[in-house]
Formats: C-alpha cells, sequence, structure tokens
C-alpha cells in the first residue's frame, strides 16, 4: 500500500523527479492505472478555480503623511475603504461601488488598477487630535508606495454552486448574472472537477496554514472561509496573500450588470497525493459534481430546487427544464481555471513551489445558518380576502357596474378555468369609455404584477414602487386569485405598527 509525505514529495519537487498533473488529467489515470498504481505514479495533482469571488478585498497601510492624519473616511477612486482599523490603514472591500460611478466601478476594478500598476487617487479626511492635526488630504498613490497590501479573502473557491433560472415574466439582475424571463437561460459558477475543494472535500489535505497558487503569487489557507458549509457540499476558504507579488493576469474586476461590482480571483491549490484514498478523490469528474438549478424568481432565502444536474451537463451548454431545452452559461472561465493549474503544474516541476503541512484541519460538519432577525410582516397579514373578480369574457359596462358597487379601483380578471388572466383599474374603464371600447380583453392589464401569501411585505412594496403600481393580486401555485395587496392597506399596516412601537417607548 503506498504512504508519501509531505517531506518526501518536496524533495522531489527539489531534485527535479517530481510526477504532477492537473485534476482534469486524474481521472484518466485512475481509470487506466488503479488507484494504488495511480498514487505511485503521481504526487501531487494540482487544481484550479477563476471565478467572481465578491468576498474578497485588501488591507492596506499607506504610511504616515506630513503633517500626521487619522484617517475616518478614505476614497481610493471615488470608492470607499474602511478606515476603522488605525490611523492610516484600511481595508477596501471587492464589492464596494464608486461614490461617483455606482454600479459600473468599485473596489474590484482599484485592486486590479493597483496590481496593474495604474495610479489611483486617494483622499482622505479626519478628525483633529494633538498627536493627528491634519484634517484632509489628496494624493496619487500605485501599488510601490504602500507599505502593505495584504489581500484577505473571507470567502473564496466554494467547492461548488446552485445553478440559477428565473421563472418570473421579467429579467432579473442578480450576482448569478442576468436571469432571462420564463427560464430562458439557466447560469452557473465553479470549476467543476478542477475545484479545488472538490478534489480533497475532506479537507484532508487542504487546512489552516496549506500554501496556495493566489492570483499569481504565493498564499496560504488562513481558516474556514465564512458560510464554510461542507455538509452540504458547499466549502469555502477564507485565503490571504501578499497583492504586491500578485499577477494581472489571474485577477480581474467585473461588472454585473443590474447587480454591482466583484473581483474575479484565480485560485490553485496543490493536492500531495499521500496514497491510495487521495488518488481515488482527485479522480473526480464532472459527471460526479451535482448540484441543483435554483428559481431565483423567488423572493425568500430558501428558493425552490427545479432540478439536481451534473457539472458536465451543464458544461454540455443546454440542460432540459420545465420540458424545454434551456441553454446554459458559466460565470467562471474554464480556460482561466485550467491556466491556473497549468501554471501551478510548471511552478511545482521547476521547483519554484514547495507544498506545506496544515497545521490544523478544517471542520467537514458545520453548516452555514441563516440571519437572525425580527418577524416581516407578510403578504398574507396585510392582504384583503375578499376580493371581487370579473370574467374575461364581460363587457366594460358589466365592470364599470362591478367598480362602482364594489367601491375597488382594481379587479382581477379571470380566464375560463378560473386563473389570473390579467387586471383592470378605474383609469381602465374611464379610458375605455373615452375611445369606446366593448370588450374587456381590449383594455385590461395582461402582464400582471403578482405576490405570493408568504412573500414579505417589503419586497412586495418594491414591486409596486418599481411599477409605479397601488394594488397587486395574491395567486397560489395555480395563479388563481387569493387576495390582494393595496397601498392602503399596506399604510395602515405600518401606521399601526408605528403606534404600537410608541406605545412600547412611553
Amino acid at each position: 500500500m503506498t504512504e508519501k509525505s509531505i517531506e518526501e514529495i518536496n524533495e522531489r519537487i527539489e531534485d527535479g523527479s517530481v510526477r504532477v498533473v492537473t485534476a482534469d488529467r486524474m481521472s484518466e489515470i485512475v481509470s487506466e492505472l488503479g488507484a494504488e498504481e495511480a498514487a505511485k505514479e503521481v504526487d501531487v495533482v494540482t487544481t484550479g478555480t477563476f471565478g467572481p469571488m465578491c468576498s474578497s478585498g485588501v488591507f492596506l497601510n499607506f504610511g504616515h503623511a506630513d503633517p500626521p492624519i487619522k484617517m475616518q473616511r478614505v476614497l481610493l477612486n471615488d470608492v470607499e475603504a474602511y478606515a476603522g482599523i488605525a490611523a492610516v490603514d484600511a481595508y477596501l472591500g471587492a464589492t464596494q461601488l464608486s461614490e461617483d460611478k455606482g454600479l459600473n466601478y468599485g473596489g474590484g476594478y482599484v485592486i486590479e488598477d493597483l496590481v496593474a500598476g495604474t495610479p489611483v487617487d486617494m483622499k482622505a479626511t479626519g478628525y483633529v487630535t494633538d498627536c493627528y492635526p491634519r484634517k484632509d488630504l489628496e494624493t496619487t498613490i500605485t501599488l510601490e508606495d504602500l507599505n502593505q497590501a495584504i489581500m484577505v479573502n473571507p470567502r473564496n473557491a466554494y467547492q461548488r454552486y446552485a445553478a440559477a433560472a428565473n421563472s418570473t415574466d421579467r429579467t432579473l439582475y442578480t450576482y448569478m448574472g442576468t436571469l432571462l424571463p420564463n427560464y430562458r437561460n439557466v447560469n452557473y459558477s465553479g470549476a467543476g472537477a478542477l475545484s479545488p475543494l472538490y478534489n480533497d472535500p475532506d479537507f484532508e489535505t487542504i487546512g489552516v496554514g496549506t500554501r496556495i497558487f493566489l492570483c499569481g503569487a504565493r498564499g496560504y489557507v488562513v481558516g474556514r472561509g465564512t458560510q464554510h458549509d461542507p455538509a452540504n457540499r458547499f466549502g469555502t476558504l477564507m485565503v490571504t496573500g501578499d497583492l504586491k507579488e500578485m499577477d494581472p493576469g489571474f485577477l480581474r474586476g467585473a461588472t454585473f450588470y443590474g447587480y454591482g461590482v466583484t473581483l474575479f480571483v484565480g485560485i490553485g491549490i496543490p493536492i500531495p497525493i499521500l496514497n491510495e484514498r487521495m488518488a481515488k478523490k482527485t479522480a473526480i469528474r464532472d459527471a460526479d459534481i451535482v448540484t441543483e438549478v435554483i428559481d431565483y424568481g423567488v423572493s425568500r432565502r430558501e428558493r425552490p430546487i427545479l432540478k439536481k444536474v451534473t457539472y458536465e451537463e451543464l458544461k454540455s451548454g443546454m440542460i432540459e427544464l420545465e420540458g424545454k431545452e434551456v441553454p446554459t452559461s458559466p460565470l467562471s472561465s474554464f480556460f482561466m481555471a485550467n491556466k491556473v493549474a497549468e501554471e501551478l503544474k510548471s511552478e511545482i516541476e521547476h521547483d519554484k513551489f514547495f507544498l506545506s503541512p496544515q497545521v490544523e484541519r478544517l471542520p467537514t460538519d458545520t453548516v452555514a445558518k441563516p440571519m437572525k432577525q425580527t418577524e416581516l410582516p407578510l403578504v398574507k397579514d396585510v392582504m384583503i380576502r375578499d376580493v371581487k373578480t370579473i370574467g374575461d369574457s364581460a363587457s366594460i359596462a358589466e365592470a364599470a357596474k362591478l367598480i362602482m358597487e364594489s367601491q375597488s379601483t382594481h379587479i382581477p380578471v379571470l380566464s375560463g378555468d378560473g386563473k389570473l388572466a390579467g387586471m383592470i383599474t378605474a383609469w381602465d374603464i374611464s379610458t375605455a369609455v373615452a375611445q369606446r371600447h366593448k370588450e374587456l380583453a381590449e383594455i385590461m392589464t395582461k402582464k400582471v404584477i403578482t405576490s405570493g401569501l408568504e412573500e414579505p411585505l417589503e419586497l412586495v412594496i418594491r414591486k409596486m414602487e418599481r411599477s409605479n403600481i397601488s394594488a397587486l393580486p395574491v395567486i397560489d401555485d395555480d395563479r388563481r386569485v387569493i387576495g390582494m395587496v393595496s397601498s392602503d392597506e399596506i399604510s395602515k399596516l405600518i401606521g399601526k405598527r408605528k403606534k404600537w412601537q410608541w406605545k412600547l417607548r412611553i
């Protein structure tokens, strides 16, 4: 039975006899030779991933000005960095937005600019003390001007990602990219079989202190990443590295249209093949990695799972969803993930990168919990349940009479099978009379903004504001009308809550 140590592998790296393969090749080798022989033949498997990793950023030390300043607020190319650390230290997050350019520029771009050697405009303000008499400053800096620029990314290298689709009739702009209406596309992320954490899912070799390839530089695993959820195969890593050593080819600022800024990060982790067990684990294939297609059209934390798929199916460019063929698109770059794995392979083979043993193993049983929060009012707390409706074959006169009798300005229109077909308002009726329309179908709104019974009221309010409407129907899963939400009822609820909170204060 083959057993190797990291020290033995490092000796082979030093004398040039090490055998290294990229993770996408290992399944072929194990299939051909078997796990035992593969463990003898291969010393290191290199992994790679290159994709949007929002939970990234850098600690920066600017050095002391003359006269000195204690920075309370610092802007880099009009992007705010958190300055509540020390006098001239700050943390710049990748997703922080520009105060001038909004969604089109942010922290990820500033980090890329710094690594590329591009000058960055800096503005800082502070409060005056005896030892820090300066109140503000403006200057231009480059990466060379900084004492330290240390990348510390709280959550990188997700083991896998859920794929995203959209059931609604409007386009959604999300951190999973642009999702077209009515399940017209599926977006996904992650490197599949090249994914670092899928090649060591039980964290036998990846742990605190593991040396990694981070954006072209030597980096290290600090510990488990935030939202580390290995129990559900959503493990993450917290990583660090020196920004001054990084390569702009493996780091890119980017914008997701309508959502915001992120940072594409290249991470490669060498997996030492210490035994037959590790050879088997690194033989993972895209066909073995299963994830879920999630409906992002549902506005709640636990979104419905539409289907389970493999990365092999996702990478094919098309999957079947709801009985039709739907195109799939990766957010990550497989080309760059392969480039990361190949670059790491080359560095190990040329005696430039040595492996480090973990000093502490990462947990394998933790689960990410949702935020603890006060209870939000839901649609069911405020909706009107006694709703007057009308059939789509009714006349304008019948609709006008119903509006007068019900004193309602919004009436849902139902199809012959009792499902929501449209909406009419008192304004629609007035317009129809003025223009001499006779059929209800001619004037009703057919693309109706709706809500569900358990939907948070806050999201419904945003829907109404965005669409400039004052009421919308509540429907069930079969598109049958079960209630109405109006701005009047929302105002009443908010008024009651404020009155109750006021009574508690006094």
